[in-house]
């Protein structure tokens, strides 16, 4: 790992980018449904939703992503572009590390609308990994909302912050709320970083 800048490892979907809220209207499409009778309160695969009967996940995404351009149009969460902005006016290196290409045959689609929106938000960052393993690729502190990722990550010794929302409740802190609450986490995260302290992530 490169030591010579703090490094953040940063999630899109669910994290920087308002995944859910794009994709329950695209889903309300597809599914035939208002959209009011899709919870937002959702887990992890989207259950709730009753996607299986209709093709299950791995169809609705490849519809969002491929006809409705999911990763070109969904809205940011709030704050995150410009908190990131700061953040990388700081020094702290940002490392985007995203699963965006778990479907076959369309990863050139995938990658393209990602990186135009991160441009067109001017969300900045040094690396984009498009990979599963999130444990293979450094940084000093991960944010991620994922359970699974959460969990493996932190498995490894990773120093992990839970971006809060309905997928990951009951997973322990260090947990922020908004990207308020994130930066203050990820500042005092780099202070430790240089001082050489742990507390923040001692359970």
């Amino acid at each position: 790992m490169d030591e010579s800048n703090f490094i953040l490892g940063v999630d899109l979907d669910g994290v920087v980018g308002d995944f859910y809220s794009a994709l329950r209207k695209i889903a309300a499409e597809w599914l035939s449904k208002p959209e009011e009778v899709l919870t937002r309160n959702v887990s992890y695969g989207l259950d709730e939703w009753d996607i299986a009967e209709y093709g299950g996940y791995d169809r609705l995404h490849r519809f969002a992503v491929t006809q409705r351009n999911l990763f070109r149009d969904m809205l940011p969460i709030k704050d995150a572009p410009g908190t990131l902005r700061k953040l990388s006016s700081r020094g702290v290196r940002i490392r985007i590390i995203t699963n965006r290409l778990f479907l076959k045959y369309s990863h050139k689609t995938s990658i393209t609308q990602t990186v135009d929106w991160l441009d067109n938000y001017d969300i900045p960052y040094w690396d984009i990994c498009f990979m599963n393993d999130k444990v293979a690729v450094g940084a000093h502190v991960y944010i991620d909302d994922a359970p699974k990722n959460i969990t493996q990550l932190r498995e490894q010794g990773n120093r992990t912050i839970v971006f809060s929302n309905s997928t990951n409740q009951g997973i322990p802190g260090p947990r922020a709320d908004s990207w308020i609450e994130a930066e203050k986490i990820i500042l005092e995260a780099m202070e430790e970083w240089r001082t050489g302290t742990t507390n923040l992530f001692d359970t």
